[in-house]
């Protein structure tokens, strides 16, 4: 196997990421113990290497350049794994440790995976969780997340697609919206009233009302004067406000419903879910705590 790395590369590499965690060439110095000038060489060093400027530098402070904030969260990503396939191979992983980073859409998120998450450390106090709350699709490769939920499969292969759970949808409205507007019967009085809309980021087109009509799933476009394109919640937000009917997840109006703040309608054409899917890049060694938090949340929400 031809070798690609000089002997040195990976110290230097070592020593970029600890400047490029701390935006300062003395601090870097100072933890690893060798002076601010050696790090400078290294660095400009590694830079003549890749032919790319990875810092910006003035006489105050430093900063990465787009093409070094991409080289470090590569770097970074790539030492953790080393480190881990130490740990694997010497049995030293015992206990999982480190960042995590997980992307959760935003219904999902404050109803299903953020209040499991304090349990989840008191398991494994060790790790931390960072989380991206979005309804917009992430790049494992390009922004180095360990995990994502979304409501589809991708086309990607190099991803792990494990089904969660199928989350029931429901027609709801506020009791106020209904006295000013009326009570739908049927699917086809849908268009006589303000129904609120959510546009999907990934397409940026209104997401049709899934029904079911003769046991099959019927999509049913509708349409109003609100619609929301980032926040899921705000459509909810507004049927509670009395702006209109919504389609939503039943785990998100559960107290609604309770508690009469919204009503259910149409109950009779529901019965229709959308999947929530955990995904994970394939890895010969995944790390420990990945696997921790990928079976963590199979276990409690897993179907």
């Amino acid at each position: 196997m031809k070798r690609h790395f000089e002997e040195m590369q990976l110290g230097t590499i070592e020593l970029f990421c600890q400047a490029a965690e701390r935006l300062s060439f003395s601090a870097a110095a100072n933890f690893i113990g060798i002076t601010p000038a050696a790090v400078s060489r290294s660095i400009a060093r590694l830079e003549e290497r890749l032919g790319v400027r990875l810092f910006v530098r003035t006489t105050r402070q430093i900063r990465l350049t787009d093409s070094g904030e991409r080289y470090y969260q590569q770097c970074r990503q790539a030492l953790q794994q080393l480190r881990e396939a130490e740990r694997e191979v010497t049995g030293a992983q015992i206990e999982p440790a480190g960042m995590l980073r997980i992307s959760v859409p935003t219904p999902y998120s404050h109803y299903r995976v953020l209040p499991l998450l304090p349990e989840f450390r008191r398991l494994y106090p060790r790790v931390s969780v960072q989380i991206h709350i979005s309804n917009r699709n992430i790049d494992f490769a390009d922004e180095s997340y360990d995990i994502a939920i979304r409501g589809r499969s991708p086309a990607d292969s190099s991803l792990i697609a494990r089904k969660l759970e199928d989350a029931e949808l429901v027609l709801v409205a506020s009791p106020d919206y209904l006295r000013r507007a009326g009570t739908p019967k049927t699917l086809d009085e849908l268009s006589q009233l303000e129904c609120i809309q959510f546009d999907l980021p990934s397409t940026g087109r209104k997401v049709p009302w899934t029904f079911s009509l003769d046991g099959q799933s019927t999509d049913v476009f509708t349409s109003g004067g609100f619609t929301c394109c980032e926040d899921f919640l705000g459509i909810v937000t507004l049927a509670r406000s009395g702006a209109g009917l919504v389609q939503t997840y039943r785990f998100i109006v559960e107290q609604d419903l309770a508690d009469g703040s919204l009503v259910e309608l149409l109950p009779e054409y529901g019965g229709s879910s959308r999947p929530f899917i955990l995904l994970y890049p394939h890895a010969r060694h995944l790390s420990l705590r990945v696997r921790c938090l990928v079976d963590f949340l199979a276990q409690r929400l897993g179907t």
